[in-house]
């Protein structure tokens, strides 16, 4: 079961028109017609100043919060934001704590049906920094279907990250770089903008993924349908409040599922070439 807690408004980018615009619109235009979806659980410190963050970087971008049902009470944070916020924030109550990737599915679901050009995946931790959205967005304009904000392209950094978090994630990336055959150098990276056509493209309800293999398996699935994917420097700062949903299974999903989708490539691509026949790459 979830519950929506709509802003006041309720309105999506389809009822905006210029009278909406004005003086504060900063960034690329289609901020406007962007959702930034930002998953919760036990995150009420975070929340009100990742979602400040946001709207002091880019006013007209709407945001969603994807509650599961946090025993701290942050949906009654992202309740109270929503009331304040003139309908730029929405919450979407989970009654369960069911991952990430069910978190992000609901959201998209939620973002596509009313209209939003790009959905933006974001962190409430602040490990995403919401003054270098417009990097993503700008790309998104300049005709990118998915957009990831990368710690490991020229430019791309993290701060304060524990030495064995850094190590798990650059194996864990190079891992998936050579298990699938593609060139993205962060394919774990949580922070993303995807074009709206690029998500209705896949089938959302096959998708089971959890934790930072959801991340994997969204942008293999969009490469196998020969999608536009661009990587962005970001700079990934760690968490100064809370604690990381790391977890060794989630590790062990990854691992466990990235090296079957590469098998099973590999295999197509033998079965092609027997066949005298191409696949994509």
């Amino acid at each position: 079961m979830s519950e929506t807690t709509e802003g006041p408004e309720d309105r999506g980018p389809e009822d905006r028109g210029p009278e909406d615009r004005g003086p504060e619109d900063r960034g690329p235009a289609i901020a406007a017609s962007t959702l930034v979806i930002i998953p919760t659980y036990d995150e009420r410190e975070n929340l009100p100043r990742i979602v400040a963050r946001v709207h002091a970087a880019l006013p007209t971008t709407h945001v969603l919060v994807v509650d599961d049902g946090s025993p701290d009470g942050t949906g009654d944070i992202a309740d109270r934001l929503a009331a304040e916020s003139s309908g730029r924030i929405a919450v979407l109550h989970r009654t369960e704590k069911n991952g990430l990737g069910a978190a992000y599915i609901e959201g998209f679901r939620w973002g596509l049906d009313r209209g939003y050009a790009v959905l933006v995946e974001m962190d409430a931790d602040g490990s995403h920094s919401p003054e270098q959205l417009h990097r993503l967005l700008e790309q998104i304009e300049a005709g990118a279907d998915l957009v990831i904000g990368s710690r490991y392209v020229p430019g791309g950094s993290v701060v304060n990250w524990p030495k064995r978090r850094e190590v798990l994630s650059r194996g864990g990336n190079i891992y998936s770089r050579l298990a699938l055959g593609v060139k993205i150098k962060d394919i774990t990276g949580g922070y993303r903008a995807y074009r709206r056509a690029a998500l209705e493209s896949l089938d959302l309800g096959a998708i089971e993924s959890h934790g930072y293999c959801f991340q994997v398996d969204l942008a293999w699935r969009l490469i196998q349908g020969g999608a536009a994917v661009v990587e962005v420097p970001i700079t990934f700062t760690e968490r100064e409040i809370g604690e990381s949903k790391m977890s060794g299974s989630i590790v062990r999903e990854a691992l466990v599922k990235v090296t079957a989708w590469g098998f099973r490539n590999r295999v197509q691509k033998l079965r092609a070439l027997t066949a005298g026949t191409k696949v994509r790459a």
